[in-house]
């Protein structure tokens, strides 16, 4: 596919099964067997009805964000653009939809986690100014043991 213009849009339930497909369809993609469930991005969309967003070309869906926030910082994640429509700005556009409408509910500083190993998407988010940050220590605790993650081949 060559140019692709996009329709930027909120990301409602109904876009689901297509942006599961979208996640399925990505090299290296990592899915969580619970929270990227209909019942989790169900209850993710819920929280945060107006701030995840969708790329629509030729009536497909071919990015996607899930973009949430706690009513002080902002979180992005699952950023992806279909492969063969990247270079496009599409991402950006999307990047750019998320940014606004969090300012427009008061957060005022948004996070992200990149894998290392995820070269494409490190290059992108240097490449829109975004900081990285060597100060910090990311931790987790898993609370249920059942929401494994699997990536794509």
């Amino acid at each position: 596919m060559t140019e692709h213009k996009a329709v930027i849009r909120v990301m409602t339930m109904e876009d689901y099964e297509e942006v599961y497909r979208l996640w399925m369809g990505i090299h290296g993609f990592g899915i969580r067997s619970v929270d990227d469930s209909r019942e989790g991005v169900a209850r993710f969309l819920a929280r945060n009805p107006s701030t995840s967003m969708v790329a629509v070309a030729d009536g497909a869906i071919v990015g996607a964000i899930l973009c949430g926030h706690d009513g002080r910082r902002g979180c992005l994640y699952h950023v992806c653009v279909k492969e063969a429509c990247r270079k496009n700005g599409i991402g950006q556009q999307m990047v750019k939809a998320c940014l606004k409408t969090l300012k427009e509910e008061h957060v005022n500083k948004v996070n992200l986690i990149a894998f290392r190993e995820n070269g494409v998407g490190n290059r992108f988010w240097q490449g829109l100014g975004w900081s990285f940050r060597e100060d910090v220590n990311y931790y987790e605790c898993v609370l249920n043991s059942e929401n494994v993650t699997v990536y794509n081949p």
